[in-house]
């Protein structure tokens, strides 16, 4: 029910913005206003959570460690695991962002029964990195690729990279290979939270609907380039008048594209009260981002002000009757 209710919700968004344009003619409102209001949404929601997160308190140095800490000379220290320099953890940061390594080392915990009964037993979690890693990558190199719709002339960085992207030259136009990766991770990442039990029963409508969102984005966008064919250069011409600040709409782009744009909108407005913020948030874990250096500087909680106590030798001072009446034992009689 949870993952059905996210599908209706971006179906009726779907629904919406389809009767918005082929019906009601609000072609400036999906196409101008709406991406505007999204990316004013985006940027807005997105400062708003970083600045909330880098004014939070963190007094102590909490860095996980799974490794060597620096102590004696002739006891080998690890680096990255446990890193006591700023170079230690721009490394460690590098690649949990890049290459999600504490994901890579993730295991599974299951029952299984052994000779006394049912045992837990532990084993390797490799599916859920591979799919994450090739996801994530895809989503970057598809938004690098469209780059070309809002910028002239063309960075040759993402010439380079869109003709990397379709090498195998497969049909015409050729097919990405990031399109046919980005649509099987996602559905790997679907089939993941309603096939195993204990990621099921976690799963909540705001872990689907993003998902939902999505791959609709992107089976809208491979509708748009191989099947329902629209104006590329009207399409290109109203990107760029987005990114200038002076839109323009031009006629004949498509249905379709507008689908496109709209659930593009909703999932930018979304994105930054949703759990996607963790592209940000990652930056700001001060679990990954701190020096493990505790043995090798004191720190001081510069938030331990002095406060006004009531210790318990005025709290017997002041209930000390009372608390003899009371048959309470008193330290000082």
């Amino acid at each position: 029910m949870k993952a059905l209710f996210s599908f209706l919700a971006v179906m009726i968004l779907i629904l919406v913005a389809t009767v918005g344009v082929s019906v009601a003619n609000l072609h400036y409102l999906f196409g101008i206003i709406i991406p505007y209001l999204a990316f004013v949404m985006f940027v807005g929601g997105f400062v708003y959570r970083v600045i909330k997160w880098g004014r939070s308190p963190v007094p102590f140095r909490i860095p996980t460690t799974c490794g060597q800490q620096k102590s004696l000379p002739w006891i080998k220290q690890n680096k990255i695991e446990n890193p006591t320099s700023v170079w230690g953890v721009i490394v460690r940061m590098a690649l949990e962002i890049l290459l999600f390594r504490s994901l890579f080392r993730n295991t599974k915990t299951e029952l299984r029964e052994g000779a006394n009964g049912p045992e837990l037993a532990y084993g390797s979690a490799k599916w859920l990195w591979v799919g994450s890693l090739v996801f994530h990558w895809s989503f970057l190199i598809i938004v690098i690729r469209h780059l070309r719709f809002f910028l002239e002339p063309i960075p040759y960085f993402v010439q380079l990279l869109d003709g990397i992207d379709g090498i195998l030259q497969i049909g015409l136009p050729p097919i990405y290979l990031t399109d046919m990766f980005f649509v099987i991770a996602v559905t790997f990442l679907f089939l993941r939270r309603i096939v195993i039990p204990q990621v099921k029963y976690i799963s909540l409508p705001a872990d689907y609907f993003p998902l939902f969102m999505i791959f609709s984005i992107a089976t809208s966008g491979i509708l748009m380039r191989y099947f329902y064919k629209v104006d590329i250069v009207a399409v290109k011409e109203l990107a760029i008048g987005l990114a200038q600040f002076h839109p323009v709409l031009p006629a004949g782009i498509g249905v379709i594209f507008y689908i496109h744009i709209f659930l593009i909108s909703i999932l930018f407005a979304y994105f930054p009260l949703s759990k996607l913020m963790h592209m940000g948030g990652i930056f700001l874990s001060p679990t990954r981002n701190m020096i493990s250096n505790n043995r090798m500087v004191r720190h001081i909680n510069p938030w331990n002000h002095e406060v006004e106590v009531h210790t318990y030798e005025q709290y017997e001072d002041e209930f000390r009757e009372k608390m003899k009446k009371a048959g309470i034992p008193v330290v000082k009689e």
